[in-house]
């Protein structure tokens, strides 16, 4: 097969087609890893590192532009304070006990946020695959509104109020990427959106519970981009073997990060069961591998995954936010195997 460009390359991964080999992205390195990078690769130019590294995907998130969201007042997306240091720490619906008292909050509009310089990344983005769209990460959204243990409590002393407070948080996103999506056209590939959904060991959440509050708009957002002509990507840490089967069902077409190290996340896990079912981007440990082993050993593990996951695969870190501690000739290590 001839190379293929990597816009091609990954369309095909993620439509279930031939590609000349698995995808790389290297992710989004945390703003401290970045200078580590400078150091290593002689340049402060990112395109320029993530071209020398083979990376395929370009990820234009609106909501990490600076600027985007610009209300008359300046108030922040979900409110001033809403996000705490902590996800238990109490949010402005922690009392609630009327889902009628949910309107009379300051909600985010879509019309407030500016798509200008995300679109211009998008028709910049050359020959590599596109990846867009608002992040839309309502289940923590909602979560930070309530703070975790209110959250997770009032789904059973009041879920009136839960589903009242996710239909407005959901509504924003929907409607914001609906005006992106009308901007954009083909300039997108994929929709690449994030929710947490699990821990080290578990779902936060039950699978039932899951069902009543969080895949309902879930599956409006996957048929709003498919509806569009978009691949749907899914951000989702932790480990959330339990309702792979819903997100297959829902139509998630790639699935991301697969955080190797929390349970039933592994590559022969996966293998074993969702392999040709849904496409997998990421499966590359962050947590211990990246850190601690040699280049060698890092390529012999990018090619055990590889094997077990491809040919439905986009090499990747288990977690896209890569921290200082991984040493950068290990990145390169990485990209190296995935390219060949």
């Amino acid at each position: 097969m001839s190379e293929m460009t990597s816009r091609e390359r990954v369309r095909a991964i993620i439509r279930h087609e031939p590609a000349d080999r698995v995808g790389f992205w290297l992710g989004n390195p945390h703003g401290d890893t970045w200078p580590i990078y400078y150091d290593y690769f002689g340049t402060t130019d990112r395109t320029a590192i993530r071209r020398r590294l083979g990376d395929d995907y370009l990820w234009v998130c609106p909501e990490l532009i600076p600027g985007s969201y610009c209300p008359p007042k300046g108030k922040p997306m979900f409110g001033a304070g809403v996000k705490k240091t902590r996800h238990g720490a109490p949010g402005p619906f922690a009392d609630c006990e009327d889902p009628r008292a949910v309107d009379d909050y300051e909600w985010p509009r879509a019309e407030y946020v500016d798509f200008t310089a995300c679109l211009d990344a998008l028709h910049n983005a050359g020959d590599l695959y596109r990846a867009s769209g608002m992040w839309t990460p309502f289940y923590h959204n909602v979560m930070d509104l309530f703070g975790m243990e209110n959250y997770l409590t009032k789904m059973y002393t009041h879920p009136e109020v839960v589903l009242a407070v996710t239909d407005k948080v959901c509504e924003f996103y929907y409607a914001a990427n609906e005006r992106l999506y009308a901007a954009a056209g083909d300039l997108i590939d994929g929709y690449f959106f994030g929710n947490d959904f699990g821990t080290q060991l578990d779902l936060i959440v039950g699978p039932k519970l899951f069902d009543k509050f969080i895949l309902p708009w879930f599956r409006r957002f996957t048929d709003q981009g498919h509806r569009h002509g978009y691949q749907v990507i899914l951000h989702s840490c932790g480990s959330i073997y339990r309702v792979i089967d819903r997100l297959i069902e829902a139509r998630v077409d790639c699935l991301h990060p697969l955080q190797a190290l929390a349970r039933n996340m592994n590559a022969d896990y996966l293998a074993r069961h969702y392999k040709g079912r849904i496409a997998f981007l990421g499966g590359i440990d962050t947590q211990d591998l990246l850190i601690h082993a040699t280049p060698q050993q890092i390529k012999d593990e990018v090619r055990r995954v590889r094997d077990l996951l491809g040919p439905l695969l986009i090499v990747s870190p288990s977690h896209e936010a890569l921290l200082p501690n991984i040493p950068p000739q290990n990145v390169v290590a990485m990209a190296e195997a995935a390219r060949e």
